[in-house]
């Protein structure tokens, strides 16, 4: 046996096998270094007489989990993907790749070019250069449908979705599967090929016949998706040429491929891919969490339940504490029933269930409580309410006991005076439902400890979610732009525009849901509730719009009840209510309002201008951060379209010079609610952008 080492890439020889190693942690990216090392192992294995069959492999967490992050935006550099994986399949040689671990993008386009693939336990596969703005462009849209049928090849790349290991051999992308540890597995692999139990062949020698209406009609249901993003419907183009020679077809997929390169989309997709990542530059990060091994949820509401749930799903021990024995039992019988919908979606074991479900109590008394690393309550919105349990939490919980709140508005810092241990309170604002959404604010107040900070980003790691860090304000980052820009849609509202023309520009837009949609859905009494808090301290000059209020009065709180803006039946479809247009037409003449019209592009350039004016106050106060903290809390907790990259990427696009003007000229109608932030005034003065901000703090300060 010999070794011989090439950077991050070494062979191994094994009698007639010669082994390729993978080692570039901590996800094998296929750098320059590492397509540089395989292209090298591949002349040397060939070139050697002793080699018969080739085994490719990769240590640590994966096989390979796609490209090097560190190199986008940079010039490529020889040699390319697409080279490395033809010199795979054309290899004189027979090759085998072993795949282990989230194999994705131009790691599982290697694998495809190999000869024969094996798959171990716990691999997923993928190719998610959609969510990117991108199309797999190394072979993937070639090679993927010649071993799949059509159908499944167009789904798997147009989605972007993660393939467990079992379906991928199902399937024929992978050729067998093994139980044994990455290098063992190639060994094997190898001697299977040797004796001709494991048969081999080029993915590219294959021919298959592309069905024209299959594509087709793939394209025609992208082409209809809000927003049709460019990247799924040229994949689905690429697709198309599988059934030509692969030379053709792979010349194809890379013109595609860089057309998408330099499209709009890809800019913010790779910026949202970004965010997920920036948002852990923070001051505390140096910081030693305290470890968190068990949790109490107080409050068995949705919110609660969603809390136990997550926290469950992150192996901590829960106990959740609700007023009666009644309500206890509802919230257990509701957790339990997330962790059983887990099961049924793919995404959690039977056994793990089971385990969870051992690990979770409910109680009536807070006492059961005393011993516990971490306390979420989740009760009603009350400041009262909240403060009395605090100070209940202070006597009861054990020294050290990290006290979240899961306060939505409320002034943290006015609840951590509650107690005498205000250096362990924190906000932690999850989003519902809660074990689902993948935001996470943490709100810090004055005197909380760096390490209760870094202790909530790592339990949100644990959790899978996204934490951003806010400070302390009226709705801290999300919810206190919404209450800003949710006032542009009113005001539309009330001047002559219908709810469902807003609604319906929105989603055109690229929003998920329009925001009277969305109000239904959270619930209509929750922001009623929040306008008689603050009714006391609404200034004098704010323009008022009372059409929400006047809903609620007449007992429509939304989907909840069946009614709101819109009708709902018991499938979830919604029609106008044909009722509220009552309701507007009698505030339009209490206010003397000469209903006018407003264009579809009117609607999106106020609503978004409001949504940008108040990101920029929130990062000039210091609110966020960094302008893609904000960008961050939008993409991952408010349905902002993905592809536009959060509200301040987007204003970039923009430009702050024309934001300014926009601002001036809806201010001839309403002073006070359109004011130019300084910080959008000084960056069209300066000509900078937001995403300069982002640079230039990216210590965390």
């Amino acid at each position: 046996m010999t070794e011989q080492t090439q950077a991050v890439v070494s062979i191994e020889l094994e009698g007639a096998i010669g082994l390729v190693r993978i080692d570039n942690p901590p996800v094998n990216a296929l750098g320059a270094a590492v397509r540089q090392g395989l292209a090298q192992a591949l002349e040397t294995l060939e070139r050697d007489p002793q080699v018969q069959v080739v085994a490719l492999y990769g240590t640590g967490r994966a096989f390979s989990a796609g490209a090097d992050i560190r190199e986008f935006g940079k010039p490529p550099v020889d040699p390319k993907l697409p080279d490395v994986c033809n010199r795979i399949e054309a290899c004189a040689k027979p090759v085998v790749a072993v795949v282990h671990g989230p194999t994705f993008g131009g790691g599982l386009e290697v694998a495809l070019a190999a000869h024969a693939r094996v798959g171990l336990a716990g691999a997923r596969v993928g190719l998610p250069e959609v969510t990117l703005g991108l199309l797999p462009g190394a072979g993937g849209t070639q090679r993927l449908p010649r071993l799949i049928p059509l159908e499944a090849a167009i789904e798997i790349i147009s989605s972007g979705r993660q393939v467990p290991a079992e379906e991928a051999q199902s399937l024929g992308i992978l050729d067998r599967l093994s139980q044994a540890e990455p290098r063992q597995a190639a060994l094997d692999a190898a001697r299977a090929v040797l004796d001709g139990s494991l048969p081999t062949r080029r993915t590219g020698d294959i021919a298959v016949a592309i069905d024209p209406a299959t594509i087709a009609s793939a394209a025609a249901r992208l082409q209809k998706k809000r927003p049709a993003l460019a990247a799924p419907i040229k994949a689905v183009e690429a697709i198309s040429y599988a059934g030509h020679p692969i030379g053709e077809g792979l010349k194809a997929e890379r013109a595609l491929f860089l057309e998408l390169m330099d499209g709009p989309d890809r800019q913010g997709l790779i910026h949202a891919f970004n965010a997920e990542r920036a948002v852990k530059r923070i001051p505390e990060a140096g910081a030693a969490p305290r470890p968190v091994a068990s949790a109490g949820v107080i409050g068995g509401g949705t919110m609660g339940v969603g809390i136990a749930t997550a926290l469950l799903q992150a192996g901590i021990k829960t106990t959740l504490v609700e007023t009666s024995a009644e309500g206890a039992e509802r919230a257990r019988a509701k957790v339990i029933g997330n962790l059983d919908g887990a099961v049924k979606r793919g995404k959690l074991a039977a056994e793990q269930r089971d385990r969870l479900v051992a690990a979770f109590d409910t109680t009536t008394e807070l006492e059961k409580l005393a011993a516990v690393d971490l306390v979420v309550e989740a009760v009603f919105e009350d400041m009262a309410v909240k403060t009395g349990l605090f100070g209940q939490l202070d006597r009861i919980c054990k020294a050290g006991a990290i006290l979240a709140t899961n306060t939505s508005y409320l002034d943290v810092n006015q609840i951590a005076a509650a107690t005498s241990r205000q250096q362990n309170v924190i906000g932690l604002h999850f989003f519902s439902p809660a074990h689902v959404m993948r935001l996470l604010e943490v709100v810090v107040a004055e005197k909380t400890a760096p390490e209760i900070v870094a202790t909530a980003f790592e339990l949100a790691a644990r959790m899978k979610k996204v934490a951003v860090r806010s400070g302390v304000c009226d709705g801290f980052i999300g919810n206190r732009i919404l209450a800003h820009y949710r006032k542009a849609a009113d005001y539309m509202l009330l001047d002559g525009a219908s709810y469902e023309e807003i609604d319906r520009a929105l989603e055109d837009f690229g929003f998920a849901m329009g925001p009277f949609a969305v109000a239904d859905l959270a619930g209509l009494d929750i922001g009623w509730a929040t306008r008689k808090r603050k009714a006391p301290t609404r200034p004098a000059e704010e323009r008022y719009v009372a059409i929400a209020d006047r809903i609620c009065e007449a007992g429509w709180f939304g989907r909840k009840s069946g009614r709101g803006y819109y009708l709902y039946d018991d499938a979830g479809g919604r029609v106008p209510n044909p009722d509220v247009l009552a309701i507007v037409e009698a505030e339009r003449a209490a206010n003397g309002i000469q209903a006018r019209t407003f264009t579809p592009e009117e609607i999106v350039a106020r609503y978004m201008t409001a949504m940008i004016s108040e990101s920029a106050r929130v990062v000039e106060d210091g609110i966020a951060l960094h302008p893609i903290d904000v960008d961050a809390v939008f993409l991952f907790g408010y349905g902002f379209p993905r592809h536009l990259g959060g509200p301040l990427n987007h204003a970039d696009r923009i430009g702050a010079r024309q934001l300014v003007e926009r601002i001036e000229a809806y201010a001839r109608e309403d002073s006070h609610y359109w004011q130019t932030p300084g910080l959008l005034r000084q960056l069209a003065e300066s000509g900078g952008s937001f995403n300069d901000l982002n640079t230039a703090n990216s210590d965390g300060r």
